[in-house]
Formats: structure tokens, sequence, C-alpha cells
């Protein structure tokens, strides 16, 4: 694995956490390599993460808002504290028959007790492990997909594809008395998990093309590479770039103006 800027797409195996993928490949890197990653999974999920090396971790916020999908098998007739195998399980025996009602497009859930999530600064699996009763708040998130791949009995599997912040285990516990006994992410925006190579580093410039780009010269591109707006017009987040190579992205900033709101130049 060559050190440089850019993106390792990692199939993450049960049992560890998304830190431990982020250490090991820092280790492999060696010191002074800035190493971080683009959304976590939980320790009994499985599949892609985004990897991100280099100047690649300025970048993460755009990496992170990227839409999310996964196969997830659930269980009915049982509930987990957790929403996942984790957790304290309790039956209840409620299986539901035939079709189920799959929520798609704007969806309104609670995340999890046990999740990453921050309540008064703290993150709530912390304040959950020492007993501390505590509700996240509500939020909207936007699920795309919804479908039912297979059904065995009390156990179905689902591919969802869904918007960045999204809880699974909130989906499928809204289904009814159900839990999440495997998880697994398969995509991430227009990165697949088939794609997956722990031993190469996708440069920033391929990562970051699901961005359009803009190519400046001149002063133009002089501008930008010092921070400053130029003309242009964009409805979201662009590539800013020249000859060289990516010298930045930016985001409108007003009438016809692009700000350089992150430099990747040098």
């Amino acid at each position: 694995m060559t050190a440089h800027a850019g993106v390792v797409l990692y199939d993450k195996p049960a049992g560890i956490t998304s830190h431990d993928v982020v250490a090991g490949v820092r280790r492999r890197l060696g010191r002074g390599i800035k190493v971080g990653h683009a959304g976590t999974l939980d320790p009994f999920a499985t599949g892609l993460l985004l990897i991100l090396v280099g100047r690649a971790t300025r970048v993460q916020r755009f990496l992170m808002a990227l839409p999310k999908t996964y196969v997830v098998s659930a269980r009915f007739g049982a509930v987990s504290s957790t929403g996942d195998p984790e957790g304290e399980i309790a039956e209840t025996g409620v299986v539901p028959h035939g079709e189920l009602e799959l929520p798609t497009g704007i969806v309104r859930q609670r995340p999890p007790a046990y999740s990453a999530v921050k309540v008064g600064g703290r993150r709530a699996y912390a304040l959950a492990r020492v007993g501390t009763p505590i509700q996240p708040p509500e939020r909207d998130v936007h699920v795309h997909r919804f479908e039912e791949l297979s059904r065995d009995g009390a156990r179905r599997e689902f591919r969802i594809e869904c918007s960045s912040g999204t809880y699974v285990r909130s989906l499928i516990a809204g289904l009814g008395d159900a839990y999440c006994t495997a998880l697994r992410r398969t995509a991430i925006g227009p990165f697949a998990l088939a794609d997956a190579d722990p031993d190469r580093i996708v440069p920033l410039e391929q990562a970051l093309g699901f961005l359009p780009e803009i190519r400046l010269d001149g002063e133009a591109a002089r501008r930008a590479r010092h921070g400053a707006a130029v003309a242009g017009t964009a409805s979201a987040a662009v590539r800013l770039a020249d000859g060289d190579g990516l010298i930045a992205i930016a985001e409108p900033a007003g009438a016809e103006l692009l700000k350089p709101v992150v430099g990747l130049r040098g």
C-alpha cells in the first residue's frame, strides 16, 4: 500500500470496531500519515468502510453524506435491547405473516439508545451502558428503497438504500417485534463492496469523481489556490481543478460565485 491521499475501500469483518480498522491501516502506513473514516459500522456489522488517507481526511463530510445500501437479516418474534444480537433478547412470539409495510420516503425515526449519536455532549451508548435513561431526539431520514429479499419462518432478509444518518436497527424494530441478526453494508454512494481491497488506495481525484468538476486556469486557478471565491455557478459542492489536478472543493457563495471550502493542493 502506497501512502498518499486517497480512500481505501475496506470490507470490515464482524467482531471488530471501525476504529480498529482505522488503527490497523494507520499502523501499516506508518507514523505521520493521517487516517480517518467516513462513517462507522457497529461491531456486529460487516461490509464497506471508507478509510481516508492523507488529504482525504479533509473531505470526510462530503463522503459521509453519501447514501448507503445495506442487506439486513431480521428475526421476528423477539426484541433486543440494542436492536442487534449483542443486546438482551426478549422472546415475544409475535411473528407477522404475509407482506409487511416497508416504509420509503421521508421517515421520522429515533436513533437507538445504544448508538453513537450524542445526547448532551456524550455518546448515547456510553450513557445507556451505565443505566442513564436517555431518549435521543427524533430526526428525519430518507429511505430510498426497502425491499424484502427472502423469508423463512420468523426470519426475513431485506435490502435497504437510505440516506446518511439512517439507523437500520430502528427501521427493523419499526416493523414489529424484530431485531437485526446480521447487517452488511454493500455500497456507499458510487463505492461498491465488490471493489473493496485493503491494499489499494483509490486516488483522491478519482474518489471524488461523484462531485461535478469545474476547470480553471490563469488568475481564477490562482485565486482558488489561495482560497478566494471564483466565478461559477453550481447548486451544490463541486471540484475545482486546473491542469495540475485538484485545487479544492467549493460551494455556492452568492450569485455566480464559488467559494473554496476545502483546499486540496499541497
